[in-house]
Parts: structure tokens; C-alpha cells; sequence
């Protein structure tokens, strides 16, 4: 089994449509949830569905490579945002290719192409705070 530090099942919960269960318009003559929707904050949300996108993409090529369903892949960590912590494409390169070393087939390819789609990403560790 894989997994990716920021899953896509938690991505799905973030996105728009996902979410707790229960949750839906609040009545407006309840104080306290309205004092709670001034504390809560925004994710960015075009950025969780780049994210989305590229952990999908990441599970659909890992399945190539690793010639099995998604439930059947060895453990594989991708972190994204230890990726793009890193400086230089070199080492992002080299630590992406530690995380694949049990893999028969050739990964050179998989490697450029998911350095390409994370140039320009930024960090979702901290959610941005919503203004007042």
C-alpha cells in the first residue's frame, strides 16, 4: 500500500462538496455558531484542487510502474511539501528516486514529469486565515 503525506481522501474532505457531515447553513439566531465563523480559516482551494489533481496523477503512474492496483502497491511516501522544501531540482530528483528505489521499472520519466507539475506549488501545511 502507498501513501501520500497530504491524501487525497483528506484533499477530497477540504475541497468544495466535501467536508463533516452535519455541516450545511448554520441559523442565524444561533450566537454561538456565528461567533465560530469568525475563527474559522479558508484553504486556498484552487491550490487543493492542483494538489487533488497531482496526487491522482501520482497513484495512476505509480500504478503503471509498479504493474498493480492502487490496493496491491508497496508503500510509497511522496511528500509534496518536503519536495518543494527542497532547493534545487537535483535533489528533489534524488529524493524522489530514494523514494522508488523498489521499483523494476524505469522511473526517470515519472521523476521530470511530476518535477515539471510541482514548479510553481507552494506549501498547504497552514491554512490561510479568512478575513473578517
Amino acid at each position: 500500500m502507498h501513501s501520500l503525506f497530504f491524501s487525497a481522501q483528506l484533499l477530497r474532505k477540504a475541497a468544495p462538496g466535501g467536508g463533516c457531515a452535519g455541516t450545511g447553513p448554520v441559523p442565524r439566531d444561533d450566537p454561538v455558531q456565528k461567533k465560530q465563523g469568525k475563527v474559522t480559516v479558508k484553504y486556498d482551494r484552487k491550490e487543493l484542487r492542483k494538489r487533488l489533481i497531482l496526487e491522482e496523477w501520482i497513484i495512476e503512474q505509480l500504478s503503471e510502474l509498479y504493474d498493480c492496483e492502487e490496493e496491491e502497491m508497496p508503500e510509497v511516501e511522496i511528500d509534496i511539501d518536503d519536495l518543494l522544501e527542497v532547493n534545487g531540482e537535483d535533489e528533489r530528483a534524488v529524493k524522489l528516486q530514494e523514494s522508488l528505489t523498489d521499483c523494476y521499472k524505469p522511473t526517470d520519466d515519472f521523476v521530470k514529469e511530476l518535477l515539471d507539475r510541482i514548479r510553481g506549488m507552494r506549501k498547504l501545511s497552514a491554512p490561510q486565515k479568512k478575513p473578517l
